[in-house]
């Protein structure tokens, strides 16, 4: 009798277990199924021709699904999930701020240094106060301006050394591309091998980002999916930012190529504080220094070392991820959002079509996430039934 009663208890608990597991398999399956409406309307609605959406925690990829096609035009391939995408600003956050924090960690530079130290154009141009920690927090006073066709990066130096500062360094937040493109020169002048092969070297081969670079070549352009140029004509495989093509597809600002996986290894890498796969990439500090607030003020705008914590570009925070969560959006449909707090991040890159209707696309950004935070916040039991779905 004794027997018996425990085996009815054993039977009742296996069945309520049964039960959860269901409900939450049912669960899961309601909430990707809200993922894939939300992509597919997107593409429907013509922002996008298609995309790639990846949703993961410091352990794992939880979610990674292609949608649509690499173009608007009707005889395009399906997207794929190692699709390459343009992921535009992503450049600033994935290569350029990473390997500028790596040459701080290496003693090389210093985020104190004046601009004009390794800058010889801004010599007895009045800004001596203008420190490298301004590039990064966009606080320079500098805004951007056309460069030259003969020679860009000559203009590059010599327009922002002669431009007329818009505020004092440090005051007040201005986001501008030319932080960015000194930013990647910088690199060049204190390492000689330039931003894509020290990020390479240093980041992208350290993580196994085998897909992430500058300049796809003819066998990778095979595998990117399209952005527009000015004229409306598709480009594949070469930068979409003009002034990123000026400066011969490498620059600080812009250029960057790479798929949502290797995105989503960037994210587990700075959720791990630099570890990844048990080998360092970042040391712990500094990936703190990167992703703290270095620049607030009154209108609730927060900025880290190139990362967005709070501003009106936040639109992937979404509702549910926390205040001490970061991120960026790039112009061509990308953004990634990262959680420490929840252990949570999206990844979103896209063959975007439509670029007026900012108020939608950014509406789909913030909704995806919010659905993610939603379903994988605090809810250890869903990510057990929600190993990576493709």
């Amino acid at each position: 009798m004794h027997y018996l009663r425990i085996l009815v208890i054993l039977l009742t608990l296996l069945s309520s277990l049964s039960a959860v597991a269901g409900d939450n398999s049912s669960l899961l399956k309601e909430k990707l199924q809200e993922i894939d409406r939300l992509m597919e309307s997107a593409a429907s609605r013509g922002l996008m021709a298609g995309s790639v959406v990846v949703i993961g925690d410091r352990t794992n990829e939880l979610f990674c699904r292609a949608y649509g096609r690499m173009s608007s035009a009707s005889e395009a391939r399906p997207i794929t999930v190692d699709s390459l995408f343009d992921i535009a600003s992503l450049t600033k956050v994935v290569a350029t701020a990473p390997v500028i924090l790596k040459l701080v960690e290496e003693g090389r530079i210093s985020l104190l240094d004046p601009v004009s130290r390794w800058f010889h154009e801004f010599a007895d141009k009045g800004k001596n106060n203008l420190l490298i920690l301004h590039l990064l927090t966009h606080t320079s006073g500098l805004d951007d301006f056309p460069l030259s066709q003969v020679n860009p990066l000559r203009s590059v130096l010599e327009g922002a050394a002669a431009r007329k500062q818009v505020n004092r360094p440090g005051s007040h937040f201005k986001y501008a591309d030319i932080n960015f493109i000194l930013l990647g020169e910088l690199v060049q002048r204190v390492t000689g091998v330039g931003l894509a092969r020290y990020a390479a070297e240093n980041i992208f081969t350290p993580l196994q980002m085998k897909d992430t670079g500058f300049k796809p070549g003819v066998e990778a352009a095979v595998r990117c999916t399209a952005t527009l140029g000015s004229d409306s004509s598709p480009l594949i495989g070469v930068v979409q930012d003009y002034s990123a093509r000026l400066l011969g597809g490498v620059a600080g600002h812009s250029g960057l190529f790479s798929t949502g996986p290797d995105l989503s290894r960037f994210c587990r890498m700075l959720l791990n504080r630099g570890l990844l796969d048990e080998r360092r990439v970042l040391s712990e500090r500094t990936v703190e220094l990167m992703t703290v607030p270095y620049f607030s003020d009154d209108t609730r705008i927060l900025r880290g070392l190139g990362w967005d914590i709070s501003s009106p570009f936040s639109s992937p925070r979404g509702a549910g991820f926390s205040e001490v969560s970061f991120g960026h959006t790039g112009y061509s449909g990308s953004s990634l959002w990262i959680d420490p707090e929840s252990g949570l991040y999206v990844v979103l890159v896209t063959a975007r079509l439509d670029y007026k209707r900012k108020k939608e696309f950014n509406k789909v950004r913030s909704d995806l996430s919010t659905i993610a935070a939603t379903l994988f916040s605090g809810r250890p039991e869903i990510k057990e039934f929600s190993s990576k779905v493709e």
